[in-house]
């Protein structure tokens, strides 16, 4: 009764109430209609009012520019090399000189020569030149390299292959191809032009899941926003006099699985040059750890993290930067997990300090046992009795190694990291212990004499490199070749 009075009464002003609620629905209801038409028209322009038309292997990044401006913006940030966290970051680092231990672990391969912590996809032409990795190649048939080091650098990869064929890729020297690899990473190596859809361009990766009993080609999109980084971001290796690029997952993609692949077709990347044992040299198998983790177990892909999503008014698009999540933690982790930046930074450091706290440990006591065995073979040890303690180096390397080469594994995989290198310190006791049992049956007595390591020089020194000669060489190949590369490629309308 009152509620009936009360409209009464107030009838004329409940009306103009009513009147200006729909006003306000109808205004509402236009902006939200101005907004979707807005989006559409500026999707259309993106696709259908594009400034070039780009077909076939595109390696150019800037001409891509023309038509995805927002996208290539951000991937010209990958050339900035400031962003640093508590461990490394995009800042250049020499990482044997941080660490001399690498040096004598990796004795007898390229690695001892040069190791600096990784920058952004932009300058990945430049480092590889760069390295003395890589030689120093006079002519384009020279260098100790083969052209299959190039795969991971470059759109230009596909593009020669597709001109050339890909096995005459593989087997071509590094050299070879300086002057015709010369875009760094971009958008041919993941997009389509066409329809912009993520696309795997090289065949390795599409090899591996063939021989798995898959088709790479049917995989989600969620799928692909991690295989488009998993054709480079693996465990791989040579195979064959032809250098042909092979992904050893046919067994899986376990440390265990891999290194029983290797073990059965008999492959080792090099012989240690102090302890004599056939050894493996994992590469950065960033995605095989990454599938072993939460974040993967949870349905998140590489992207999700590494390219946060950004706005332009109504336009939503990846960032192309593709750097460390921690940079962005409000697109990144707080998209996700309801915490304080402050509290999500602390669990990464506390991830990786720990596991570096054991990694540091592995280091010096695989040292240790490299220099014990060459004091055996020094001794008069014999191939039969140091059997088992190649045996044991080979896999204690292997896993100390699968960890450290992987980019993030101790955020990616914490808790499969920590048992991986776990096995790796035990297998280096493990070899330890062998080597003592030879030495005793050779009738050796005494502390194996440590060498002074305490130095990327005296290190390098001690497994006898002789880096002086080595610089120089190079700097005659940067000063001289690279800008005759660089010159062919401008000709050829291969760069702009």
């Amino acid at each position: 009764m009152k509620l009936k009075l009360f409209i009464e009464k107030n009838r004329g002003l409940l009306m103009w109430v009513l009147f200006g609620g729909t006003i306000v629905v109808v205004f509402l209801l236009g902006l939200l209609a101005a907004s979707v038409n807005e989006r559409r028209a500026e999707i259309a322009t993106l696709f259908n009012n594009k400034r070039v038309e780009i077909k076939g292997i595109e390696a150019r990044n800037e001409i891509w520019g023309e038509n995805y401006p927002r996208e290539y913006e951000t991937w010209q940030k990958t050339a900035d090399t400031t962003f640093e966290s508590k461990h490394n970051g995009n800042v250049v680092k020499d990482v044997l000189a941080a660490r001399p231990e690498m040096v004598v672990l990796w004795a007898g391969y390229a690695f001892s020569k040069e190791y600096t912590s990784p920058r952004g996809h932009f300058h990945a032409i430049d480092d590889i030149r760069n390295s003395l990795r890589t030689g120093a190649p006079m002519t384009d048939e020279e260098g100790p390299q083969p052209a299959t080091c190039w795969t991971c650098k470059s759109p230009d990869v596909p593009r020669m292959m597709a001109e050339i064929g890909i096995e005459n890729f593989y087997a071509k020297k590094w050299g070879g191809m300086g002057s015709e690899i010369v875009n760094p990473i971009g958008c041919a190596d993941c997009h389509n032009p066409e329809n912009m859809n993520v696309s795997i361009s090289r065949p390795a990766l599409a090899e591996a899941f063939t021989r798995m009993g898959k088709d790479v080609g049917k995989s989600s999109i969620q799928d692909l926003r991690s295989l488009a980084c998993a054709q480079c971001h693996v465990e791989y290796y040579f195979k064959g006099d032809k250098k042909y690029l092979t992904f050893p997952w046919d067994k899986g993609m376990t440390v265990e699985n891999i290194e029983e692949y290797y073990d059965e077709v008999g492959f080792s990347d090099w012989t240690h040059s102090l302890s004599k044992a056939p050894m493996l040299k994992a590469q950065h198998p960033d995605y095989e750890l990454f599938k072993l983790g939460p974040h993967a177990q949870r349905g998140l892909s590489c992207a999700d993290c590494h390219m946060p999503y950004k706005t332009d008014g109504a336009i939503k698009y990846s960032d192309h930067q593709l750097v460390s999540p921690l940079l962005n933690i409000d697109r990144t982790c707080l998209s996700c997990h309801r915490d304080t930046k402050e509290n999500l930074m602390k669990y990464v450091y506390e991830y990786q300090d720990k596991l570096l706290e054991i990694r540091d440990r592995v280091e010096k006591e695989l040292v240790k046992a490299h220099v014990e065995a060459k004091y055996a073979w020094d001794n008069g040890a014999n191939e039969k009795q140091m059997a088992p303690v190649l045996k044991l180096l080979r896999a204690a390397q292997w896993r100390w190694d699968f960890a450290v080469a992987s980019h993030g594994a101790s955020f990616h995989a914490p808790v499969e990291t920590q048992r991986i290198m776990a096995h790796a310190l035990d297998k280096s006791y493990q070899a330890q212990l062998e080597v003592q049992k030879v030495l005793a049956s050779l009738g050796v007595k005494g502390d194996v004499p440590m060498p002074d390591i305490s130095t990327k020089e005296k290190a390098q020194e001690y497994i006898g490199l002789d880096m002086k000669d080595l610089k120089a060489k190079k700097e005659v190949f940067k000063s001289t070749i690279i800008p005759q590369w660089i010159e062919k490629a401008k000709a050829g309308k291969k760069l702009l």
